[in-house]
């Protein structure tokens, strides 16, 4: 017996990923529903060979779905996600909105999946961020390892972080330059065509962006609230696949040879690093694929136990989607959830 599991946002970038992924991953399933607003009610969208007819979220019942994987933004979800937990249905929310819930588990499942059984007490698991999931799978077994003091990142964000309008921003523009026409900046605050926006997110007080304090908030919250962080957040015109320097200092000593064998082992990781041409990842080389993966790594003589490495991943897969699916499989594994048919 498989189980009933709901897509909120079906019709969005990181919906059709995560309807994909199910596909893919062979997730038990009986029935999947693809559930958007009232605007995309009778859209189409693919589940392997399949065709589901999206259906509107304001409307359904979940009193006999199993799984709700919610990709459709946080106001949307501080709306519903506590209904549809309190119908005993299991919310995986995509958002930023229940993040920082300490009754809420924010599960990245190569780094705490320990952690997930609190999730009884909402129903509700979050999903982090897109440029934190792929950080933390890296630094964890470092972590592990070595004691992970301190953490500087630059990320390298693509377009497609922002959505479908993201994605056909960096399109219209690129063409814009081409044949000469006016470039017009609606969803990103400058120009991103052959460019890069050093801003993502709102400004903080602090001067700092919410998607700078994000990445610290969520590392704390899942490796260590020791560990200091500081970030800074970059959109680059690239479609799919957030890449990013990273500078650690440990607390311990540690080599660029033992992070690479601590790293080849590592669940999720995938290390490209030979010094050459092209013996590195690039972000056309994650797109579509489920690895996080790691070049560049290399010993700073600045710091005491100091690293410095590249990370890429895509951010549509491991960021969002296949995160999602992961928890989802993992509720399963450790016998967390059951099929309510069954139980009926």
């Amino acid at each position: 017996m498989g189980f009933k599991v709901a897509i909120v946002g079906a019709t969005g970038n990181v919906g059709r990923e995560m309807l994909n992924i199910l596909e893919e991953r062979g997730f038990p399933v009986d029935e999947v529903v693809a559930l958007a607003s009232r605007r995309s009610l009778g859209t189409e969208v693919s589940f392997g060979d399949r065709t589901l007819k999206v259906k509107v979220l304001d409307t359904y019942d979940f009193s006999d779905t199993d799984l709700c994987i919610m990709s459709a933004g946080g106001n949307v979800s501080k709306e519903w996600s506590p209904k549809i937990g309190k119908q005993g249905c299991v919310v995986i929310d995509n958002s930023s909105a229940f993040r920082y819930d300490q009754d809420v588990p924010l599960i990245v499942p190569e780094v705490n999946p320990d952690a997930i059984s609190l999730f009884t007490r909402k129903n509700i698991i979050a999903n982090p961020n897109c440029s934190t999931a792929q950080l933390v799978v890296a630094l964890k077994p470092l972590h592990d390892h070595a004691r992970i003091k301190r953490v500087v990142v630059a990320t390298y964000q693509s377009v497609s972080g922002a959505g479908k309008e993201g994605m056909d921003e960096l399109f219209t523009q690129t063409r814009a330059v081409f044949v000469a026409d006016p470039v017009e900046a609606k969803k990103f605050t400058k120009r991103i065509a052959f460019n890069v926006i050093p801003h993502i997110d709102v400004f903080m007080d602090d001067g700092f962006t919410k998607e700078e304090w994000k990445m610290v908030a969520e590392t704390k919250k899942m490796l260590d609230p020791k560990i200091k962080l500081t970030a800074t957040c970059v959109r680059v015109p690239v479609f799919i696949g957030h890449s990013e320097a990273v500078n650690i200092e440990f607390e311990n000593p540690i080599t660029a040879d033992e992070a690479r064998e601590i790293l080849r082992d590592a669940p999720g990781c995938l290390v490209v690093d030979k010094q050459e041409d092209g013996g590195y990842a690039t972000p056309i080389d994650s797109a579509g694929e489920d690895a996080t993966y790691i070049s560049r790594i290399r010993e700073d003589s600045t710091v005491d136990n100091g690293l410095s490495m590249w990370i890429v991943s895509d951010n549509l897969r491991k960021g969002a989607a296949l995160n999602a699916v992961q928890i989802a499989e993992l509720l399963v594994e450790r016998g967390l959830i059951t099929p309510k048919k069954k139980a009926a």
